[in-house]
């Protein structure tokens, strides 16, 4: 089973950048799509980006951190990053991954997620 973990997650000012971290143990992780989603508070749950199980090559984006925001994995390091440019007051949430095993066609559904991590909040400054 397994198990994810955020990081990288702090006070960025608005236009800076910040590299989130998505760790996981357990399990064969390549055999994964992983997510990264966010939640403001009295927001629902929103799609940020995905990578396919096995490919970097293979990359799905939120319209709204299109050309901002890169995800990348690292099957050997057993990680996915989302690094986060010019950051905006509206990207402030606490951001979650999770992994899918459906279909391309699932991934900016949330309810075909699962093995959610802890979260890593993510404060923007004006």
């Amino acid at each position: 089973q397994v198990r994810l973990i955020e990081s990288g997650g702090g006070l960025v000012q608005a236009g800076g950048s910040l590299r989130l971290s998505c760790a996981a143990s357990g399990g064969t992780f390549s055999n994964y799509g992983v997510g990264w989603f966010r939640q403001a508070p009295g927001k629902e749950r929103e799609f940020v980006a995905a990578v396919k199980r096995d490919s970097n090559s293979v990359l799905y984006y939120a319209d709204s951190v299109k050309g901002r925001f890169t995800i990348s994995r690292d099957n050997a390091a057993n990680t996915v990053d989302l690094q986060m440019n010019n950051v905006k007051a509206e990207d402030a949430a606490i951001y979650y991954c999770a992994v899918n095993t459906g279909p391309v066609s699932t991934y900016r559904n949330p309810q075909h997620y699962r093995n959610w991590g802890q979260g890593t909040q993510v404060i923007v400054s004006s």
